[in-house]
C-alpha cells in the first residue's frame, strides 16, 4: 500500500490514540490534538503522568484503553517509538502514524520494520496537518512545496 493510501486509511479512522501529547498547552502536539478534535475525531490521549489533556481524560498506556483502538499517532522520540512498537501486536494496533515535521520526529527505522513484519500499516513520517481539511494556510503551503519538490506522499 502506498504512503498516501496509508495516510488516507489512517485519517478515515475516526477514533485513535495519541501518544506524546504534551502537557504544555502551547506545544505543537496540543495544536494537532485540538485540530483532530475540531474535525470530529475521537482522540484518546495516552500519558502516564497526566490525568487529562484539554479536558479529555488520559489513560496511562495503550493496554488501558477501553474499548481498544486499532490506530495510534506517535509524537514521541524514536527511542520511545521503538519501545512502544513491541506492544502494538498484543493490543490490536493495525495502523501507526509516526509524526515527523523536521528531524527524525517519532520515526524509528527499527520500529517501522517491526510493525511491517507484524502486519501493521505505518506512515513513517509526515505531519498530519498537511492532510487535514481546513488547516491553516502555512500547512497547505508546506504541502505545496513538497509537491513541487516531488516529495509529497503518493
Amino acid at each position: 500500500m502506498s504512503t498516501r493510501k496509508r495516510i488516507d486509511d489512517f485519517l478515515a479512522q475516526r477514533r485513535f490514540a495519541m501518544i506524546g501529547v504534551s502537557r504544555n498547552p502551547r506545544d505543537f502536539s496540543r495544536a494537532l490534538f485540538r485540530a483532530f478534535l475540531a474535525r470530529g475525531y475521537e482522540v484518546l490521549p495516552i500519558h502516564p503522568q497526566a490525568a487529562e489533556i484539554d479536558g479529555r481524560p488520559c489513560v496511562p498506556s495503550l493496554a488501558a484503553v477501553t474499548p481498544p483502538v486499532e490506530s495510534v499517532l506517535l509524537m514521541t522520540s524514536p527511542a520511545v517509538t521503538e519501545a512502544l512498537a513491541n506492544e502494538f501486536p498484543s493490543v490490536g494496533i493495525k495502523r501507526v502514524w509516526m509524526y515527523r515535521a523536521a528531524g527524525s520526529g517519532a520515526v524509528s527505522p527499527n520500529a517501522v520494520i517491526f510493525c511491517e513484519a507484524n502486519g501493521i500499516d505505518v506512515v513513517p513520517g509526515e505531519c498530519p496537518m498537511m492532510f487535514l481539511e481546513g488547516t491553516p494556510w502555512f500547512h497547505r503551503v508546506h504541502g505545496l512545496v513538497r509537491r513541487i519538490a516531488g516529495s509529497y506522499p503518493r
